[in-house]
């Protein structure tokens, strides 16, 4: 029974390239989310706004849109790992400017908001090349199993990073935060320099605004992909938290726990990618994403109403796990019916499903906590999230009835991976 429970290994034990990335993304993970609560944090010793820090999502949100389409293309173009390389390189730089204006005497506002414009769009051009990469270099029928070892890869990080910047931060200092992301940056650069070539293949376009049309409407013609994207910009947008978590822990008199309230979406992540190993017999991947956002929604929900930190630090760690199980059933989706020559572009657009939610989701749950309060900005967020699941799931019935065994998409994609693997 134990076993069953534990995280298959086999995309691990076949492929040393899927190793090395892991690692990689293991190590710069962990980094990110170094600077992930030290930027932030900064900013409220700055500013002392709310506002100003969910600003942090709207300064980000345009490199993401912009950058995340045109890297999809360019992903399914040129040799994925070489814009793997370039763009770890160039997070690296960014490290180096947090950590310059952190020790000046003075520290200004305006480089943490350049910062974060360039990064997203550097990661904007990265995850459709990381994203396109792991079909090629894991087998068909491994990507349940793959897309659950890659999110245990990120909340090893997820909990680790906040649990120590909160440490770090607060008795070390903003600038030992930002070296020590420098220095992942750098150790996985160098894993990513051993990974094999992975150059485009013969179908794939050139990367142009046509080539990103085509990608658009190969997503449009798949309903059940559509429903997806939907049902996560929906969750991030209504119920995503962290812009306000460092004034709720102040308002729950609890600024200790700024570290743990960031670390514990990760840990419910992690507790969920430990014991994933269900996650390869479940084959309505589409009601399980439907589903699990929903919890998301009601836990974040009653983290907002709570007024015990442990209580709130628990329902975040809820919350985290229902959102790693939509995760992994989405990845899943993707990747087992979506053909090469299209990843890329498609993993663009996956990027901006995911990630521009949550960017908005930091204006919205700032703005809100500015008018009407913290706590009513979480709580809010979270029952509209529920409740907008719900009309999703009457609204979405090819996602519903998504089933990976007898879904054309995913028979053909099987059949192609089969024949080029004799």
């Amino acid at each position: 029974m134990t076993r069953a429970l534990l995280p298959d290994l086999s995309p691990w034990k076949a492929s040393a390239d899927f190793r090395r990335l892991w690692k990689s993304g293991l190590i710069s993970n962990f980094g990110s989310f170094l600077t992930f609560v030290a930027l932030p944090v900064q900013l409220k010793e700055l500013t002392g706004s709310a506002a100003a820090v969910g600003a942090i999502g709207a300064v980000e949100l345009l490199p993401l849109v912009v950058c995340g389409l045109y890297g999809g293309a360019l992903a399914d173009a040129l040799d994925k790992r070489g814009l793997i390389v370039w763009t770890e390189a160039g997070q690296g730089l960014l490290s180096v400017v947090l950590l310059v204006n952190a020790l000046l005497p003075g520290p200004a506002v305006w480089p943490l908001y350049a910062v974060a414009a360039l990064s997203s769009a550097l990661v904007s051009v990265q995850r459709p090349a990381l994203d396109s990469l792991w079909p090629r270099i894991v087998a068909h029928d491994d990507m349940p199993a793959a897309a659950s070892l890659n999110s245990l890869r990120w909340t090893v990080g997820g909990v680790a990073g906040p649990a120590l910047a909160g440490v770090v931060v607060a008795y070390a200092g903003l600038g030992w935060a930002y070296a020590a992301d420098l220095l992942t940056f750098a150790v996985s650069l160098a894993y990513v320099l051993r990974i094999a070539p992975s150059p485009a293949s013969h179908e794939a376009a050139k990367p142009n605004l046509r080539a990103v049309a085509e990608g658009a409407r190969y997503a449009w013609s798949r309903k059940e992909l559509l429903g997806t994207y939907v049902v996560d910009l929906a969750a991030m947008f209504l119920a995503m938290p962290l812009a306000v978590l460092p004034f709720l822990a102040d308002e729950l008199h609890a600024e200790w726990a700024l570290g743990l309230m960031y670390a514990a979406l990760p840990a419910g992540a992690l507790v969920v990618s430990l014991t994933s190993g269900w996650t390869s017999r479940v084959h309505r991947h589409g009601l399980m994403v439907v589903l699990s956002a929903a919890g998301w929604g009601l836990a974040v929900a009653a983290a907002g109403i709570c007024g015990n930190v442990w209580l709130v630090l628990l329902l975040l760690t809820v919350g985290g796990g229902f959102d790693m199980v939509s995760g992994v059933f989405r990845a899943a989706m993707w990747n087992q019916t979506i053909p090469d020559e299209l990843r890329g572009r498609l993993a663009g657009i996956e990027l901006l499903s995911y990630s521009v939610g949550p960017q908005l989701g930091q204006v919205r749950a700032g703005g809100l906590a500015a008018w009407a309060g913290v706590r009513a900005s979480v709580w809010s967020g979270g029952l509209a999230c529920a409740g907008v699941m719900g009309l999703l799931a009457l609204c979405l019935p090819g996602l519903m009835s998504y089933d990976a065994r007898t879904n054309a998409h995913a028979v053909r994609m099987r059949e192609r991976r089969a024949a080029t693997e004799v």
